[in-house]
């Protein structure tokens, strides 16, 4: 089969992770090819959530999630300021909203020290008073740590150092199936098969990295060679936002206690300081990106127990995001879940799986990562 481009990598999706692979992959001199079956980047799960820089609080202690998020906030914040990246370190309060939440305020507060996540502090009500005079709470978590990006110049970024570096970046570009072949000296390679803007192609590449979200699953599917039983199951977990026709009387971004496997539905702020509320978590069979205006009665309750001034009718639909899972048991931890070919069978191939939050954070730090358990030296 001959092949209309010979290279050291080929990269499958284009949100954030598979940006960050792409562009470090790039600047460390390999010849990369990222392809991406939307015309753009990030449009699926990296432009639809809070863009919040996440601390890495809740996560158990050595998992990927803890690790990366931590790792991955120092990472961004230093990009973001040598790039010219909108990110502000606002700080977070997760409050108690009555004294029965105060001991599982201590619970998260641990875990938070436990992962290394700076500057974590426990606020009282006075203090609270002092900070936000608006809030309803009892106690809080500070997390000062803790801000917003504005996550499309973010992943503009990285896409313009990836093109930058050699990287070629094709939009409109599906991937079909991948098959294993033994080129000169006995080295393995895979035969790439894509359809590029309705023209079939074939890329000779040496490795595999597929980064590819809710398209994960199809990807590895058509590897030859990669175990079908590695496959985890593949979820879709739907989350909606509410804007609020008010200005919000607050300065940093107010989460409540976590409940039902997620963050609760909390207030934050994007780059322009306009509020936004979510998610809630709805599992679902397919893609779906609408949003109930009737939910907005079940926002209201949640967002009331610490705004309490906030009218139902002040509440209006915005927008919502598929979160990839493989669980659809929203009480276990899902951490970040990479394959090499030790797990699945297909040696040169990486899978990435349910790559949710923290994954717009944690991007740089899971680049790295990916990298390394893929064996491409730094």
């Amino acid at each position: 089969m001959s092949a209309d481009a010979s290279i050291d990598l080929l990269v499958i999706g284009a949100g954030a992770v598979g940006l960050a692979i792409t562009r470090q992959a790039a600047m460390q001199g390999l010849s990369v090819i990222l392809v991406e079956d939307n015309p753009s980047f990030g449009m699926e799960t990296s432009s639809r959530n809070s863009e919040v820089i996440h601390a890495g609080i809740y996560y158990p202690q050595d998992s990927l999630k803890a690790r990366l998020c931590v790792e991955g906030a120092h990472a961004m914040y230093a990009y973001c300021a040598e790039r010219g990246v909108t990110a502000n370190r606002i700080g977070k309060l997760i409050v108690a909203t009555n004294d029965d939440q105060v001991e599982g305020l201590s619970a998260i507060m641990a875990k938070g020290q436990a992962n290394g996540v700076p500057d974590l502090a426990m606020i009282g009500q006075a203090r609270l008073a002092e900070m936000e005079p608006h809030l309803n709470a009892v106690a809080a978590i500070h997390s000062p740590f803790t801000g917003v990006v504005d996550s499309h110049n973010y992943m503009a970024a990285l896409e313009a150092d990836a093109e930058n570096a050699g990287a070629i970046i094709a939009y409109l570009s599906r991937f079909e199936g991948a098959e294993r072949y033994r080129a000169g000296h006995g080295a393995k390679r895979w035969h790439c098969r894509i359809t590029s803007q309705g023209e079939a192609m074939v890329i000779d590449a040496g490795r595999i990295i597929n980064a590819a979200g809710h398209g994960s699953h199809t990807v590895s599917k058509a590897i030859e060679g990669l175990e079908p039983s590695s496959i985890p199951p593949h979820y879709m977990a739907k989350g909606q936002y509410f804007t609020t026709t008010r200005k919000p009387p607050f300065s940093r971004l107010i989460y409540p206690m976590p409940s039902g496997g997620g963050l609760g539905i909390h207030l934050t702020l994007d780059a322009a300081n306009g509020a936004r509320f979510g998610p809630d978590i709805q599992w679902v069979e397919g893609e779906d990106y609408s949003v109930d205006p009737g939910d907005a009665a079940k926002f209201h309750r949640s967002i009331s127990t610490y705004w309490p001034d906030l009218r139902e009718d002040e509440l209006v639909p915005a927008w919502a995001g598929l979160r990839p899972k493989i669980y659809n048991d929203g009480s276990r931890f899902q951490d970040f879940t990479i394959m090499t070919g030790a797990d699945h069978g297909a040696d040169g191939v990486t899978a990435l799986y349910a790559i949710d939050s923290p994954g717009l954070t944690s991007s740089l730090a899971l680049a790295g990562h990916v990298m390394e358990v893929s064996g491409i030296a730094a």
